[in-house]
């Protein structure tokens, strides 16, 4: 079963690039957004990812 993850507002290209290669995920433009689609499991490991990835890059600009 497939799920869905929205993308939050200020996730680049690259970092969102890096979660589509490490994962099993794929990418869907829809009209509220892109999103990500695939398994639970996937999904969670994707979220830890850009999560980790945005709070690395605020620490960067501080």
């Amino acid at each position: 079963m497939d799920y869905e993850l929205k993308i939050p507002n200020g996730v680049g290209e690259q970092m969102l690039a890096h979660t589509i290669d490490n994962f099993d995920v794929k990418l869907e433009h829809t009209e509220y957004g892109p999103k990500l689609i695939g398994s639970e499991e996937e999904l969670k490991k994707a979220h830890k990812y850009i999560v980790k990835a945005i709070e690395e890059r605020l620490k960067e600009l501080e």
